[in-house]
């Protein structure tokens, strides 16, 4: 019962070959992505594909090349390409989620922000889906199709134009209560609803594909799962009842907690969304996001400030703290709950005593703290705090990081066991759809970390950064 699980993520495509709770093979092939000053940031979708294919292939050739039963995708959710259905060729770059161009849609339609919201339960933001459409749509022939880069690939790999629901749930053009396109919302940023894909479950058939066929074997693979990253995290995560959390830390943040069987509509800055369906069942969450975490580490290795992601303890693990240093990671604008997407990072604080290692220490409890002030947020939309953080992604290997979480977070921080948990999520979603499981493995975590400073300690932690925040999101 081998599958294929891809998780094509920002900076890289992984493959992960899995047979029942047995990992075979893993692969990675990177994924180069440029930023301009003018708030772009793209990538070559080509390069992009290629990618997927190179990663799935090597994944595969290490695991020793088992039957496949089935293939699962999980994709990055808000990057978006102009194409040709006809022949599937990409015309010009991917816009990546991080793109802040869109932001002269947003300002244009502000007025109907409160509106989107209601509909879609997703704030107007550059970030989301439907801006970026109307904003590539004015500069790309009218012939091609704009979608999310989910679609194309399902497309090249079997030939269907469909995405997931978890994804469609990105695009502030879904119904959140019916799960299906919503006229008011496509009218409003000027698509054609009957362009777009099919909005689709998580866990279902969609095709076949040749793509990995390896000497004549595995010539028609079953395509039978597909899923935004962060939601096949949370199911990865096991997160499957109200109240439950989990947060991803790589290129960014994202912190979801699911809401069970019903939309909720947040009134504390987060969104809501589809996590996922199944068998015409839907499960929703509760999404807040944190644009530049592991971006933010890359900038200061860029910036000379550190050498490789291990400084986060080497240096920021050295001190007691940031001796007054205060880190606002806003690379790529704020997320929520503040919704600025022209905010710019900063670093304040800083006296001739300030050492690399404050500097350091001051980008973990910026990271941490706007995680913190998410999961806040999230417990009052819930009603009732969390009590657990579950917790995944690269930057979970620094500790001083987990225990600066646990510490603003007040409740403890379970560590994944795995690296994996996306590729892992959406392998759970090919193996429902291709009917040979129905429910997640049980996982224990591999680390706990409980919180070592006082309720009263934090909060005044976290109201220290948040007064820092506030003077310097509208500079």
């Amino acid at each position: 019962m081998a599958v294929l699980a891809i998780d094509q993520g920002t900076s890289a495509t992984k493959a992960v070959v899995i047979d029942g709770d047995m990992v075979l093979g893993i692969a990675e092939a990177a994924v180069e992505v440029h930023a301009s000053p003018d708030g772009g940031v793209e990538l070559d979708p080509e390069r992009l594909w290629q990618s997927v294919v190179d990663a799935g292939h090597r994944a595969l050739d290490a695991a020793g090349h088992p039957h496949l039963d089935a293939i699962g995708l999980a994709n990055q959710g808000e990057t978006v390409l102009a194409w040709n259905r006809a022949t599937g060729t990409p015309h010009g770059p991917a816009i990546v989620w991080q793109d802040r161009r869109a932001d002269e849609v947003c300002r244009r339609l502000a007025a109907h922000g409160p509106r989107l919201a209601h509909l879609t339960g997703l704030e107007l933001d550059p970030y989301f889906v439907a801006p970026k459409i109307t904003w590539l749509r004015a500069r790309t022939p009218p012939s091609l199709t704009i979608t999310t880069t989910d679609t194309w690939l399902l497309h090249r790999l079997c030939g269907a134009f469909v995405t997931d629901i978890a994804t469609a749930g990105r695009s502030l053009l879904l119904d959140l209560e019916l799960g299906r396109w919503s006229h008011e919302a496509c009218e409003l940023f000027g698509i054609d609803l009957h362009d777009l894909p099919a909005v689709v479950g998580n866990a279902q058939p969609l095709g076949t594909t040749t793509v990995f066929a390896h000497d004549g074997h595995n010539n028609a693979v079953p395509v039978t799962g597909a899923c935004v990253d962060q939601q096949a995290a949370l199911f990865a995560e096991e997160c499957h009842t109200a109240g439950q959390a989990k947060c991803t830390y790589g290129t960014g943040a994202f912190m979801l907690a699911c809401t069970g069987d019903r939309p909720t509509r947040s009134t504390n800055g987060l969104v809501g969304c589809p996590a996922w369906q199944i068998d015409g069942a839907t499960t929703w969450c509760l999404d807040g996001q944190v644009y530049t975490v592991g971006a933010a580490v890359s900038w200061l290795i860029d910036m000379g400030i550190m050498s490789a992601p291990s400084d986060l303890d080497a240096l920021g693990g050295t001190v007691a703290d940031a001796a007054g240093v205060t880190f606002v990671p806003a690379l790529a604008g704020l997320a929520a709950p503040w919704w600025k997407p022209q905010a710019r990072a900063a670093f304040t604080g800083m006296s001739l005593g300030t050492e690399r290692a404050h500097l350091v220490r001051a980008a973990i409890d910026g990271i941490a703290a706007q995680v913190a002030l998410l999961a806040q947020a999230a417990g009052r939309d819930l009603g009732a705090p969390l009590t657990t953080l579950r917790v995944d992604g690269g930057l979970t290997r620094s500790h001083t990081l987990l225990q600066v979480q646990a510490d603003l977070l007040q409740c403890p921080v379970e560590v994944y066991p795995s690296p994996h948990a996306t590729a892992l999520g959406a392998a759970e979603f090919a193996s429902i759809g291709a009917g040979l499981a129905t429910h997640a493995a049980t996982w224990r975590p591999s680390t706990v970390v409980e919180p070592a400073i006082s309720a009263d300690e934090a909060s005044t932690r976290l109201a220290a950064w948040q007064r820092v925040a506030d003077a310097t999101m509208d500079q």
